[in-house]
């Protein structure tokens, strides 16, 4: 490296001026964004050309490159962590978890090995322990730390890949598909997208999975699901991502146990149900599923990425994702590569360790039971005001429509670019649907009150 930069960067890390000057700008962001727009303004949109530039042939000034960032980024960001973005599930962020993540990024640990760093290990290691108790898994279950759920999908999927052609005495990872005996996937027809995606990459083929129909809220009819057997991978949902539905886990996880199938649960943003004393009916017998796929940045409230997968069979985990090389230095202590399929990633076990730790277990009850609280009043305050709603609200998701889906559409459309809220839209039994996600620790009755004026207002604009 040219000694001139290398010794320009060293002044920045000594005199930390840009970080001050990040500081300063953060400060700015949060004494702000509660009050602002929730979707950004047509002109801030038009402004990210200013990023628009060919490569620079030159070193660059770093205060002006932040400045830059700040002025016109700041203003075309979305803001998830308020009370009124109610989107894609996308969850709001503790303070103490957001601190934690400054810190950790500071430190820019790589988390493969304990010997590469060895708080990262041992914050994940607490925070397998905490996910086992909250959620009553047994003691030699484990966890890996992925993106989220998609990931944490894929690793759940890959182990039951593993373990069901081992029941069938075939080694997949050293004979692959070739000659393999078949394996049965069994899936619900309102699974999430991102478990159809797992099956492909997987390369089991979307072709061969035996579907199952759902009932009116998207939950898994059990008696229609077909005989279980060693062979069998069985995919349940924890928490519908439109109408919040729970599949039946204690009657059908009992019935793969018994037969010798695998279950993993994908519960990106329900599986937390699990945690409350008040929603706990919700996940009950879920206990005894193989694999479980949930994100920290959706319910919990963490900073992004912030997955986790959690598995019953360590040796189908780490075989299913296994790694090796001359160079890798084993120790006692947990090397958390060997469950996940990356080697270099991030410590995010460090902001989920402190958001664990700020909220224990009666905080965690408090915000996840909370979130169902405020989904509660939108629905009935929507009804009363003339809106349908389409779902049993039994956790955080509220479908809205109109009396036409013409309307429907028009009145989503008025209120994204309101900045009052945002909403997505979805498909339900062939009719467009206004999605309300409430997953925002800032999200109070007072933010649903305005949200609610604001469907109203939508509307009437709409129908003139």
């Amino acid at each position: 490296m040219n000694d001139q930069l290398r010794q320009q960067m060293f002044r920045e890390l000594e005199q930390k001026d840009i970080l001050e000057q990040v500081k300063e700008y953060s400060y700015q962001y949060l004494d702000e964004i509660m009050a602002r727009r929730v979707f950004p303004a047509e002109e801030s949109l038009k402004n990210l050309a200013k990023f628009d530039e060919s490569l620079p042939e030159n070193i660059g000034d770093a205060s002006a490159i932040i400045a830059q960032l700040n002025q016109y980024g700041a203003a075309a960001t979305v803001s998830h962590i308020a009370g009124r973005y109610f989107g894609f599930v996308n969850g709001s962020v503790l303070p103490t978890a957001m601190a934690a993540r400054l810190l950790a990024d500071v430190w820019d640990q790589n988390s493969a090995l304990y010997v590469i760093s060895p708080i990262a290990a041992k914050l994940e290691s607490i925070c397998e322990g905490w996910l086992r108790s909250l959620f009553n898994l047994p003691e030699h279950a484990v966890a890996g730390f992925v993106s989220g759920s998609s990931l944490a999908i894929f690793c759940g999927l890959a182990a039951g890949r593993y373990r069901v052609f081992d029941n069938l005495g075939w080694d997949i990872n050293q004979k692959g598909f070739y000659g393999a005996p078949k394996v049965r996937l069994v899936v619900g027809r309102q699974a999430h997208g991102t478990v159809m995606k797992a099956i492909a990459m997987l390369g089991f083929g979307l072709d061969h999975i035996e579907w199952v129909d759902c009932d009116d809220q998207g939950r898994i009819i059990a008696d229609q699901v077909p005989t279980l057997d060693s062979s069998t991978i069985l995919v349940l949902q924890a928490g519908h991502v439109c109408s919040g539905a729970f599949d039946p886990f204690e009657e059908l996880c009992t019935k793969a146990r018994k037969a010798g199938a695998w279950v993993h649960v994908d519960g990106a943003f329900g599986l937390w149900a699990g945690a409350t004393e008040k929603l706990s009916h919700l996940t009950a017998g879920m206990q005894d599923a193989n694999s479980f796929s949930l994100d920290g940045h959706k319910t919990l409230n963490t900073p992004y990425d912030n997955g986790i997968v959690l598995c019953d069979d360590k040796e189908a985990l780490t075989k299913a994702l296994h790694a090796s090389g001359s160079y890798i230095v084993h120790s006692e202590q947990r090397d958390g590569m060997f469950y996940t399929p990356e080697m270099s990633r991030r410590a995010r076990g460090i902001e989920l360790w402190a958001a664990l730790k700020y909220l224990g277990k009666q905080g965690i009850d408090d915000l996840v039971y909370g979130f169902h609280v405020r989904a509660k009043q939108a629905a009935e305050a929507l009804a009363e005001a003339g809106f349908e709603i389409l779902n049993e609200v039994v956790f955080n998701q509220v479908m809205v429509c109109c009396e036409t889906d013409e309307l429907t559409q028009a009145t989503m459309q008025h209120l994204q670019q309101s900045g009052e809220c945002w909403v997505g839209g979805a498909e339900w039994q062939g009719r467009p649907i206004i999605r309300i996600s409430v997953c925002s620790w800032a999200t109070t009755a007072a933010d649903i009150e305005r949200t609610v004026a604001a469907f109203i207002q939508a509307r009437a604009d709409a129908e003139h």
